[in-house]
């Protein structure tokens, strides 16, 4: 996985990713493999619209894990 999700460019959960891709802010977004769809569904949509490279993680705790945060999580993206 990325290490560069252990920075501080970076936002954690749907609705952080969501804002950020709203602002053009995004470089990479990342999606557990084990998130509910409602969530990451429109974060799908938006990337794929913007071509922004979505990689999948086996699951939200890993994510969580790669982040530095001791929560699970669907979603996060790398900043511009």
């Amino acid at each position: 996985m990325d290490s560069e999700l252990n920075t501080d460019n970076k936002v954690v959960g749907a609705k952080q990713v969501k804002g950020m891709l709203a602002r053009d802010k995004v470089r990479v977004v990342y999606i557990a493999e084990d998130a509910e769809g409602r969530v990451i569904e429109d974060i799908v949509k938006i990337s794929d619209h913007k071509q922004i490279r979505i990689i999948y993680v086996e699951s939200m705790r890993k994510l969580g894990e790669a982040c530095g945060i001791d929560v699970n999580a669907a979603s996060a993206a790398l900043l511009k």
